[in-house]
C-alpha cells in the first residue's frame, strides 16, 4: 500500500481545472506509453469508467477504473463550492483510489490530489517507493493539466 498526496495552485478557476482534470483522454499525454479510453456514455457522472492501457503493443496491463464521487465544484452558501471527484482504480495489476478537490483561491484555485495505490504481487516494504513514484508521477499529470 503506497499513499501519497499533493497539492498545486494554478490560475485557473475551479471550473476550469475541474474540465482539464476530469477530460479523461487528456491524462494520455503525461502518462509515458498509456493512452486512456473511456468506456460509458458521457457526461462523466458516478458510475462512468475508463481504462488506462500502458504497454508497447501487444506487452502492457489495463489499469481499469471507476468515477464513485462526482461533485463538480459550484456555488456553496459561503460562496464557490470545492468540488471532488473519487476514482477507484479495480484494474488486474494496479488497485487502489485516488481523489482530488478542487477549490477557490485568490487569483485562482488550489488542487489537492490524494491516493493509494497498490501494485498486486509488489511487497509492502516497496510502499515507500512506490508513494514516491506515485508523487511523482501524479504530480506531472497535474503540472501538465493545469498548465504550469
Amino acid at each position: 500500500m503506497a499513499v501519497f498526496r499533493i497539492e498545486r495552485t494554478a490560475l485557473l478557476s475551479p471550473d476550469a481545472a475541474w474540465r482539464r482534470l476530469t477530460h479523461w483522454a487528456a491524462h494520455s499525454a503525461h502518462v509515458p506509453l498509456t493512452t486512456i479510453t473511456v468506456t460509458t456514455p458521457p457526461p462523466t457522472r458516478v458510475g462512468t469508467t475508463f481504462v488506462a492501457r500502458t504497454g508497447l503493443g501487444p506487452l502492457g496491463f489495463d489499469d481499469v477504473m471507476r468515477v464513485v464521487r462526482w461533485e463538480p465544484p459550484g456555488a456553496g452558501a459561503a460562496g464557490a463550492a470545492a468540488g471532488r471527484c473519487r476514482i477507484e482504480k479495480r484494474g488486474r495489476v494496479v488497485a487502489g483510489w485516488v481523489e482530488f478537490e478542487v477549490g477557490p483561491r485568490a487569483g485562482g484555485c488550489h488542487v489537492v490530489w490524494r491516493g493509494e495505490v497498490r501494485p498486486r504481487g509488489l511487497p509492502r516494504p516497496l510502499g515507500p517507493v512506490v508513494a514516491w513514484s506515485a508523487r511523482r508521477l501524479y504530480g506531472r499529470i497535474l503540472d501538465g493539466l493545469l498548465g504550469r
